[in-house]
């Protein structure tokens, strides 16, 4: 079942790169008591990810914070080491916290999952960006499959 809008995040696990290598992130803790944004994106490194959803989000930071987010995450179905180097890659610097979900935990828990093994991609996040406020989401906008419109940082700022 996929979560709503009103619902609590279930518990998990996400992972980040830090010099000292992986660190494990509680959600529950990542979450409390703080107002989030946090969007998923099928794989680092992939086109639309690439070039349009993480940018956005690394060009629309200061505007996202400035409407009352404390913080804004990405995820995906990757390792720590993979969204380290991906964030790197896009300057992503402290405007986005790179959160892997490398065995799709959370994708599972909260119903966002999909099969992309005709790509050979294995179980991977769908697309989307919520807005998640002491634990509980707010705003959810999942974008239907090819499609990249409601998930964006443009969108979401319109949202807020």
């Amino acid at each position: 079942m996929t979560i709503q809008v009103g619902d609590r995040l279930p518990d998990a696990t996400f992972a980040k790169a830090t010099p000292d290598g992986p660190e494990q992130v509680d959600a529950a803790s990542f979450f409390q008591g703080r107002r989030v944004a946090l969007f998923s994106v099928p794989g680092a490194f992939t086109p639309t990810c690439s070039a349009r959803h993480l940018p956005g989000f690394v060009e629309k930071a200061a505007e996202i914070r400035a409407k009352g987010v404390d913080e804004i995450a990405c995820t995906a179905v990757n390792d720590a080491f993979v969204m380290s180097a991906w964030g790197d890659a896009n300057a992503v610097g402290d405007k986005v916290t790179m959160l892997a979900d490398g065995n799709g935990a959370f994708a599972r828990a909260v119903g966002l999952e999909f099969d992309g093994s005709k790509f050979g991609m294995g179980t991977r996040a769908q697309r989307y960006a919520m807005v998640v406020n002491d634990g509980v989401v707010e705003a959810l906008h999942v974008e239907q499959a090819g499609e990249f419109r409601v998930s964006s940082a443009e969108h979401l700022l319109e949202t807020l």
